[in-house]
């Protein structure tokens, strides 16, 4: 007789022996590609900046000549040196490339249109006024005799003394006294080639003057407003009611007075700015349609015509996309270079002239790429929503109606539910501000609103079509991510103009960014924040971001900052410059050729009269009298003095 089967054997036996339990879905990895995409680094970065397997930013200084860095490792080993964050690390080598692209690009177009003539590019001081990329610049530019462009006498003097390529152009703009124009003129005697542009009719009889003291025949230049007005932030560059240059009457009476003067022959360039960051290449081409018309008929005029100046504009592709957004560019270099040559060997072969040699003033377009700002975050605040409990049947209706809102979301409702939400929320505050409700149950109803949100934008974000009444819910719910930084500091246009700059990690891109953020800066402004990036589609409110690591730093680095932030920085709050270093490639990896220490808290007091040792006495006496009244201990004093100290010779940034 056999045995009863067990409960284990008819289990086994209901049970096809071959059958395996239901695999877990598959959740697919982040990739680097995803990152890439996110971010949009191929587009502005290219060929300087890309994503390795390890997730990590790196920096190819040399273009696509080879060699590149790990930005991550890079950051940590300058920390291990003692420079903390915020860093600004520059890439000499970066600088060299744009100035050996853009050079490349003139010379292909000249040999493309058989141009006789040849160009000789000039970097704007102004642009970025720091020694040591100007001294770089200058260095790098000798092969092509690169020159320099100054457009205040504290520029002339920086271009005076650190030019020193024979054959290179010393451009001098801006507003001009006696002592300007006799400086520029002098620099003649050095061995400089300085051409000095009218801006201003009162110039004409300075320069004048100066010329036949000096005894000295200047190069002279005038600058046109032209009637093609630029497109974006400087459109306002060009055009009658532009701030320099002159109209064509005013041109007009320059060359009679020159005349007048036996001076004409003087006059050898015409200068123009239609504008810097210029995104559309068809201004471009109508202002030099302009300015080549112009240039031929002052040749007609008797002038010694020589130079043809198109100023700066040539555009950064800040957002990656290539198109005429103000954040982009619709064409390249290359684009650009022909245009020039092309529609300027146009103008004068109409007139049987001769080619003037070409200048661009193109200091943007140089020294953007050149320079990454990286930060650290310190902390974040966001919307915290968790699983909320079953209310309880003494809890208010409102409470209990809420949570049943709560816990009927679905992809078919929840656009209801958040206006339900809403409403329950609205009549929440309304009832706690008549004393119907207490305060734990405000807390209640908040949190279970919050709830609801995160469940609701969980749905929204799987949907193509996110309706009008939710599209605020992401910056609703949206963290914010407190930076090491000053954004009045490092990255003034982005505060003062809405200028955008790429934002990213510079690590961790192999793993998914589930967090939305604004990005706040230390200072005690409301302004100090940056809730504007890159997109593809013009303009995103947030960034993704990783959630923060218990332990671990977590950075962001801000590129394309190489022009204007520098100089133009402020001491909101009293944040000082951030740590510089100038990184070289090598063949063994990197070298730092220059360090540039931070501002501490005793320069920044400096610069607003305060002295730090009178500053620590003030302290010191008024330890003693509390010391003595008893309101202190000794210990405390010492600790108190200590600190103060110590503090006055550290860096302004959180440590």
């Amino acid at each position: 007789m056999n045995a009863a089967p067990s409960p284990l054997d008819l289990q086994s036996a209901r049970r096809p022996r071959s059958a395996k339990p239901a695999a877990e879905p598959i959740v697919p990895r982040w990739t680097i590609e995803q990152s890439e995409e996110l971010y949009r680094i191929n587009g502005w970065g290219d060929p300087y900046f890309s994503i390795n397997a390890a997730g990590h930013v790196t920096v190819s200084p040399k273009g696509d000549r080879g060699g590149s860095l790990d930005l991550y490792e890079l950051v940590e080993a300058l920390k291990q040196r003692g420079l903390p964050l915020p860093i600004l690390i520059r890439f000499s080598d970066i600088l060299e490339d744009r100035l050996e692209r853009l050079t490349s690009c003139f010379a292909k177009a000249i040999a493309r249109y058989s141009y006789q003539g040849s160009y000789r590019g000039v970097f704007p001081v102004k642009c970025n006024q720091e020694r040591h990329l100007v001294e770089d610049l200058v260095r790098f530019g000798k092969p092509h005799q690169f020159g320099l462009e100054a457009g205040s006498k504290p520029e002339l003097m920086i271009a005076l003394a650190t030019l020193n390529t024979p054959g290179a152009l010393l451009i001098c703009n801006g507003y001009k006294d006696r002592s300007y124009i006799e400086t520029a003129m002098l620099g003649q005697r050095l061995g400089h080639t300085p051409i000095i542009v009218l801006e201003q009719l009162e110039e004409v009889s300075l320069m004048i003057e100066a010329s036949r003291r000096l005894g000295i025949q200047p190069i002279l230049g005038v600058r046109a407003k032209l009637t093609t007005k630029g497109v974006g932030r400087w459109g306002n560059s060009a055009g009658d009611r532009a701030k320099f240059g002159l109209r064509i009457p005013e041109i007009l009476a320059v060359v009679e007075q020159l005349h007048q003067a036996e001076m004409l022959s003087c006059l050898q360039l015409l200068h123009f700015h239609i504008g810097s960051q210029i995104s559309s290449i068809s201004v471009i081409k109508d202002a030099l349609r302009e300015a080549s018309q112009i240039y031929v008929e002052l040749a007609s005029l008797g002038a010694n015509m020589q130079y043809l100046d198109v100023g700066g504009g040539l555009g950064v592709d800040y957002d990656g996309s290539k198109t005429n957004f103000h954040a982009s560019k619709n064409y390249s270099i290359q684009n650009y270079a022909n245009d020039v040559v092309a529609e300027v060997k146009e103008a004068c072969a109409a007139r049987g002239l001769s080619v003037p040699t070409l200048i661009s003033e193109s200091g943007r377009a140089l020294a953007s790429h050149q320079s990454v700002l990286i930060f650290d975050v310190l902390g974040t605040s966001e919307v915290r929503s968790t699983e909320p409990a079953p209310p309880s049947e003494t809890d208010h209706a409102i409470i209990r109606e809420l949570y049943d809102t709560y816990q009927s979301i679905s992809i078919s409702n929840y656009q209801e539910a958040f206006h339900d939400a809403e409403q329950f929320k609205g009549e929440v505050t309304s009832l706690f501000n008549f004393g119907y409700l207490s305060l734990s149950e405000r807390a209640k109803v908040e949190n279970l609103f919050w709830a609801c949100c995160a469940k609701i934008i969980e749905v929204v974000r799987q949907e193509d079509y996110v309706p009008d009444d939710l599209e605020d819910l992401e910056k609703i719910m949206a963290s914010i991510y407190y930076i090491n930084l000053s954004v009045f500091q490092s990255a003034p246009d982005s505060w003062a103009i809405d200028q955008l700059f790429p934002i990213m990690p510079i690590h961790r891109l192999n793993e998914e960014p589930t967090q939305r953020a604004t990005l706040a800066d230390l200072t005690c402004d409301s302004d100090g924040k940056i809730d504007q990036f890159i997109d593809l589609r013009d303009v995103k409110d947030l960034l993704e971001l990783h959630p923060l690591q218990s332990g671990q730093p977590y950075y962001l680095g801000m590129f394309l900052t190489g022009a204007y932030q520098e100089i133009m920085g402020n001491l909101h709050n009293l944040f000082g410059d951030t740590n510089t270093v100038h990184i070289h490639l090598t063949p063994k990896g990197y070298q730092i050729e220059h360090v540039v220490k931070g501002d501490t808290m005793r320069e920044v007091l400096s610069y607003v009269q305060y002295d730090a040792d009178d500053l620590t006495e003030q302290i010191r006496r008024r330890s003693e009298t509390a010391l003595q009244e008893k309101h202190i201990t000794l210990k405390e004093a010492r600790l108190l003095l200590q600190n103060y100290s110590e503090s006055l010779s550290r860096y302004t940034y959180l440590s």
